[in-house]
């Protein structure tokens, strides 16, 4: 099935939405007095003042018409300020449809940080596009023709009001405090609002494990994330409003309890890795396989988009370099050379296949899968090595639980296909 941002998530991971509370859509949902909530791929929230409606973020480009057109179910005030709790596509770039005719530009806060990240992504727009192709089940030259992968650039309506760490504010007698945590990003803000005891965590709350070890992004923060939840969890909120996922309205005991949880599972996978990584170093791979990520059956800490064993390594990658441990990989050969050395000690690329296949069949997919590559960097011109190669990635994506590794595994098969090593 062809696959991307625009297809329902729930549908992408195999998962119903009560399956998946990550994967709600729908609104617009009164939160508190004068406050509304509609989540499509990611939530916005509207808090009505006698000034005019602040929003938290604003929704991917190609959803901010149907996000607003929730919210217009309930109020045609004028947008008076919005704030955006990170610079990703899904929260800061769906403005535009937000607004009524005729009223003024409003005023747009984000933290420091934020333009630095728009900068950045006017850098590197096809690698942007092709890793996100990847991440959502595709290969770079789909990415290449797909609008939704190439929007990496400054918004059409940028932040003109960046803080520091703290901002507190007044709109129409109506107060907001603007915090600032590194979590998935380091432009990241959660917002509270104490009159209504609304929280806007953004994406330091999604609904499943936090999307904080995403294999081909840039550094996430999850020791700081854990103290802003705590943070958060010391306001006792009435109403959570999440970056993805549904609302929960006037339960103020299971937001705490759903916010020191997240906290607690953070630390433990911070704890146990850098316990690994002091006992003396070794290497990347091993301290992966030796940290046990905590065992819960909350719907809101299943691996439904990120998972523990990414979030580990970017731990790993935070608190030590980039060399994996490994001395062969401290200046290693090239890939295609080691992948025919290995071949020939094989005996050939379809002796390398075959031999993942049976390890496959044997139930070690991981190891398989090292093979399959082998083969695959060996004999990229041979029809039946890709063929072989895409069916194996096919079946390890089937097997897994986050979105995240099922369509890099599927975008691996999609490279197969076209008889180019997934690298």
């Amino acid at each position: 099935m062809d696959q991307s941002p625009m297809t329902p998530f729930y549908e992408m991971a195999g998962k119903s939405p009560e399956e998946a509370k990550f994967f709600w859509s729908g609104g617009p949902v009164e939160v508190a007095p004068r406050t509304w909530f509609q989540s499509w791929l990611s939530g916005v929230t509207a808090f009505e003042t006698d000034a005019g409606l602040v929003l938290v973020d604003s929704g991917l480009r190609q959803l901010g018409a149907k996000l607003a057109g929730m919210l217009r179910q309930r109020t045609n005030a004028p947008v008076h300020s919005v704030i955006f709790t990170q610079g990703h596509i899904d929260h800061a770039f769906g403005l535009k449809d937000f607004l009524v005719p005729g009223q003024a530009r409003p005023r747009i806060i984000a933290h420091r940080a934020m333009p630095e990240r728009f900068q950045r992504y006017e850098l590197t727009q096809r690698f942007n596009a092709a890793i996100n192709a990847r991440q959502f089940g595709g290969s770079v030259s789909r990415a290449e023709t797909t609008e939704e992968f190439n929007n990496f650039r400054t918004p059409e309506l940028p932040p003109d009001t960046l803080y520091e760490d703290r901002l507190a504010l007044s709109v129409g007698g109506v107060r907001f405090e603007i915090h600032h945590c590194r979590g998935e990003t380091d432009d990241h803000s959660w917002v509270w609002c104490p009159e209504r005891r609304v929280l806007c965590p953004g994406d330091l709350f999604i609904w499943g494990v936090p999307n904080a070890g995403n294999p081909q992004k840039v550094q996430r923060y999850p020791r700081d994330w854990a103290l802003g939840l705590r943070r958060m969890a010391a306001l006792e909120p009435r109403s959570l409003c999440p970056g993805h996922g549904g609302p929960v309205v006037d339960n103020p005991t299971l937001i705490r309890r759903m916010l020191l949880e997240t906290a607690d599972y953070l630390d433990s996978l911070v704890a146990q890795t850098l316990a690994a990584l002091n006992d003396s170093a070794p290497p990347h791979v091993d301290i992966v396989h030796r940290v046990a990520p905590p065992k819960t059956e909350a719907p809101w800490l299943q691996p439904v988009y990120d998972e523990a064993e990414f979030i580990i390594r970017n731990i790993i990658r935070h608190y030590g370099g980039w060399w994996s441990g490994r001395p062969s990989e401290l200046k290693p050969a090239t890939r295609s050379a080691l992948a025919r050395e290995i071949a020939e000690l094989a005996g050939g690329a379809a002796a390398l296949l075959r031999r993942a296949e049976t390890r496959a069949a044997a139930g070690d997919l991981r190891l398989a899968c090292h093979l399959a590559d082998y083969a695959l960097e060996a004999a990229a011109e041979d029809p039946a090595i890709c063929s072989g190669v895409a069916a194996l990635y096919d079946r390890r994506a089937e097997r897994e639980t986050s979105l995240m590794a099922r369509n890099i595994f599927r975008s691996a098969a999609a490279y197969a296909r076209e008889g180019r090593a997934f690298a």
